[in-house]
Formats: C-alpha cells, sequence, structure tokens
C-alpha cells in the first residue's frame, strides 16, 4: 500500500517539492532522528518545513504555532499534515506502518520512563495514532517562551498513556478507525471536534463488525442449522419440500431479523461473557418475536413454506442455539464446576469451608469465584446450623454440616481456610465458634470486618472519618496476617 502510495503521488510529491525549492533555500526532505521498535533509532522523511539555518536544528525539538524558524509554506504542509507524506517511504522499508505511536525525538524518547518506552516500542511506529489524532493542533496549544515545559508537563504524559492504550488494544479494524479518523480531522469542518477516547479505540467500522457483522455471522449458522436439523428430523415423519437454497433464505431472513431486532433493544452491546440474566430473556424475547413474525407470514401467505409446527420447533432450537452462543463460557464453566464439584479428588486451589448461608456467605462466594480466584480457591461446602437447610444447595454449594461439623470437616476434606461469613450472635457464641475453628488448624478469614469496614466507607460523605480509616487499616491486616 505504501508502495501504490508514492507511485499514485509522485506527481503531486514533485509539485511540492518544486514549491519547497522555490519558496525558501535548503534541500527538499528534512531527515530526523527518531526512536523505532526495539528503541532503534531511525531516520524519519517528511518535507522540510523550516529555513535552513543552524538555528533549525539546534533549537527546541518541538515546534509552537509562533516558531520563527518555521517558513510561510512550511505552516501549510504542517497544518495539511502532507509534510508527513515522505513517511510512506519509512512504511516501505519496515521502519514504521501506517497506524501505530507516532514516533517521539530520539532525545526526548531516551528520557521517557523505561517501562513505558519498552511498550510503546514493542511496536513499529505509525504516520498516525490515536495521540496524533487528539493532538493533530498540538503547535497551537504550545505558546509563549516556555512552551517546551508545557509539552513535558501537560502534552508529553498524555501521549505516552495513549500509546501505552493503544499498543495494548489494537486491532486490524481499529487502525482502519484510526486511519479514517485522521482523514477526517484534515477537513477544517471537522478540525476542532474533539473525538473521544471511546471513538479513537473503537471507532464505527470496529464496532460495526464486532457488535454486528460478527454476531450476525454466527446467528446466520445456527439459523441454519436449526433448519437443517429440524428439516432432517421432520423427513423422518413425512416427505418435506425445502432443498437447501430455500433453507438458507430462511436462515437469512431469520438472522437479518433477529440483528436488526437486538440492535434496537441495545443487545448487540452486551459484553457477553459479563452479562447478566436480564440479557438473557431479551434474546429469548428478541428471537421469540422473530419467531412469531415468521409465522405470521407463513400463515397468511398462498403458499406456506413450512408446516407452522416445523417452524416453531426451529424457532425453539434457534432460540437455544443464539443463547448457548453468548452464554458458552458462563455453560462451559458451569459444566467443569459441576463435574469437579462431584470430584473431589480433583479440586485445585486451596479448600475452603464457609460458615453461614446468609448475606455474607452470599458475598463470600460471589468474590471467590470472580475471575482468576475462582482457580485459586475450591469452595468445599457450607456449614449452617439451620435444620431446613441441611443437605441443601445454595449458592451454587452444598450444605454439608452443622457448627458442630467443623472440625471433622476440616480433618475430612483437608480444609486449608474458614470463612466466618456469621453476623448477628451472640459474643460468646461467636468467641465459641472463632476458637473451634482456630483449633482446627486452618487458617480464619473474618467477611464481617471487610464488610463493616466497607459499610463505613459507603456510609460517609467525603473523607471517612478516623474512626473509619483506623476499622479499615485493622480489616486490611486481619484479613493479610489470618
Amino acid at each position: 500500500m505504501s508502495l501504490l502510495g508514492l507511485v499514485l503521488l509522485s506527481p503531486f510529491l514533485l509539485l511540492i517539492a518544486i514549491l519547497i525549492k522555490r519558496n525558501s533555500p535548503g534541500p527538499v526532505f528534512y531527515g530526523g532522528k527518531r526512536a523505532g521498535k526495539g528503541n532503534k533509532p531511525f531516520l524519519i522523511w517528511k518535507f522540510r518545513t523550516m529555513y535552513e539555518r543552524a538555528e533549525s536544528y539546534q533549537g527546541p525539538a518541538v515546534t509552537a504555532k509562533t516558531d520563527k524558524r518555521i517558513t510561510p509554506l512550511g505552516h501549510w504542509l504542517r497544518d495539511t499534515k502532507i509534510n508527513e507524506l515522505p513517511q510512506l517511504w519509512n512504511v516501505l522499508m519496515g521502519e514504521m506502518s501506517f497506524v501505530g505511536p507516532r514516533p517521539e525525538d530520539w532525545d526526548i524518547a531516551q528520557e521517557t520512563d523505561r517501562e513505558a518506552l519498552t511498550e510503546i516500542l514493542s511496536v513499529r511506529p505509525g504516520i498516525t495514532s490515536p495521540a496524533s489524532i487528539i493532538y493533530h493542533n498540538e503547535e497551537k496549544l504550545l505558546e509563549g517562551d516556555d512552551f517546551m515545559t508545557q509539552y513535558y508537563q501537560n502534552i508529553l504524559p498524555d501521549k505516552i498513556r495513549l500509546d501505552r492504550l493503544y499498543v495494548r488494544h489494537h486491532s486490524m479494524l481499529g487502525d482502519i478507525d484510526i486511519i479514517l479518523w485522521t482523514l477526517a480531522t484534515l477537513l477544517p469542518q471537522l478540525a476542532s471536534i474533539r473525538i473521544g477516547e471511546g471513538n479513537l479505540f473503537g471507532g464505527p467500522i470496529s464496532r460495526f463488525v464486532r457488535f454486528n457483522i460478527s454476531w450476525f455471522a454466527a446467528d446466520f449458522l445456527i439459523a441454519f442449522s436449526a433448519v437443517s436439523i429440524v428439516g432432517v428430523l421432520w423427513r423422518t415423519t413425512g416427505p418435506i419440500e425445502l432443498g437447501i437454497p430455500k433453507a438458507l433464505l430462511f436462515a437469512l431472513g431469520i438472522s437479518l431479523l433477529f440483528g436488526v431486532l437486538n440492535t434496537i433493544l441495545g443487545l448487540n452491546k452486551v459484553i457477553w461473557p459479563r452479562a447478566v440474566p436480564e440479557d438473557m430473556f431479551g434474546i429469548i424475547l428478541s428471537a421469540g418475536i422473530v419467531i412469531v413474525l415468521a409465522s405470521s407470514v407463513n400463515l397468511v401467505s398462498s403458499l406456506p413454506v413450512l408446516p407452522t409446527p416445523m417452524l416453531l420447533l426451529i424457532g425453539l432450537v434457534a432460540i437455544v442455539g443464539f443463547v448457548a452462543a453468548r452464554y458458552r463460557w458462563r455453560l462451559l464453566t458451569g459444566l467443569s464446576t459441576f463435574w469437579l464439584s462431584r470430584r473431589n479428588a480433583f479440586s485445585v486451589g486451596e479448600r475452603i469451608l464457609i460458615i453461614g448461608s446468609g448475606e455474607e456467605s452470599e458475598y463470600a462466594n460471589w468474590l471467590l469465584r470472580r475471575r482468576n480466584l475462582r482457580y485459586a480457591f475450591s469452595i468445599i461446602g457450607i456449614v449452617d446450623d439451620d435444620p431446613r437447610k441441611q443437605g441443601m444447595r445454595v449458592d451454587g454449594n452444598w450444605i454439608i454440616g452443622t457448627l458442630a461439623d467443623v472440625p471433622h470437616l476440616v480433618s475430612r476434606h483437608d480444609i486449608g481456610l474458614i470463612i466466618m461469613a456469621l453476623s448477628s450472635m451472640e459474643k460468646e457464641e461467636h468467641d465459641k465458634i472463632m476458637n473451634s475453628c482456630i483449633n482446627t488448624g486452618a487458617r480464619l478469614l473474618l467477611i464481617s470486618d471487610m464488610m463493616s469496614a466497607m459499610q463505613f466507607w459507603l456510609t460517609k460523605s467525603g473523607r471517612p472519618d478516623a474512626a473509619a480509616e483506623a476499622l479499615f487499616k485493622k480489616s486490611n491486616e486481619s484479613i493479610l496476617t489470618k
């Protein structure tokens, strides 16, 4: 693409070169030392925009709008970013990419924090980047005699932050978005509009493909599979005139209508690994509406495409597929947890026993099932003195005994950590249970301390008072030591 750009733009580049030579004496191009991938130096090529004088090379590495080193033509070349076009040669040589962190001046780069610099220079620098879009008018932001101080204090730290975000989250579709945003900033009508960071790192193209096209493709395959499976089963009861072309067309119609309804209901923007239960009901509702509409059209048409019972069965299978595709990781995790819970020999991580099945137990269970914690800990079960709960299952865990059974359970299941999740009880009873747990040799964690500290912080307006801070500190120490 860079070679094609150089060939197509060669007449225009030649014209700019002639204008530069006529505007002021000196070379057409300027080569500046920059930090490249792996912190290897390279020369970045630009059209010369400064007078060919000693101060042009000895002055600050960053320029301001009022910089007297810039020629009249140079101001126009910088405003339109035409001076950057020779960097197509750097891309062709493999020193740069179209999109990537803008290469910083070599001396400034070597003063940057080592960790940040290593991360930023783990990819090729680019002609454009999110930081260069946000600061496309950088020269106008810098003014006065101390503009280098302004750059170091206000602009450079934010550029580094944006470059690190780009390195962590870049993608091909995201790069296409950044190229389009760059072109948009060259238009005078859009140049003054500040583009939000969310749109920079997830622009219209990447969002559309991620939230619509990718799910449409998956839903189409699911719908076609549902039609095929039900069609094969239906053939065992009698002949049916469907065929692959009609099946594909039918699946296409279902998936298109399903995608439109999901967009209207906002379901296309749900991050499904973190979805809540009501999102699942939204998918069921959307798919149900599609099937009802399809059945209605099928009934009123002069030549029904499919028998109504068959169409409803296709809809049911498709709904199961739509939900399973979106909750696939939760289903797999639930299946593996179900299997492991019945194969205690395969339990991994620290074995935990929770005392109590109330609100604090629910909080402890939620916390221990979050992300990596679920791999580090295995909840063996819950103990509770309520006779009505014995042998029951709560929050995905079995109630395996009473408080009197704690020593036996710790020994039997090799419990390493006991979580105390009881709140409302007499002090004597509380101390008795505490001593019983301590005598087992297992470590003890009090959820009540942590929850009380949180409540203090949440109920106080502004800065917490000394008592709240002391309790929070005490809770942290208790968690770390016990």
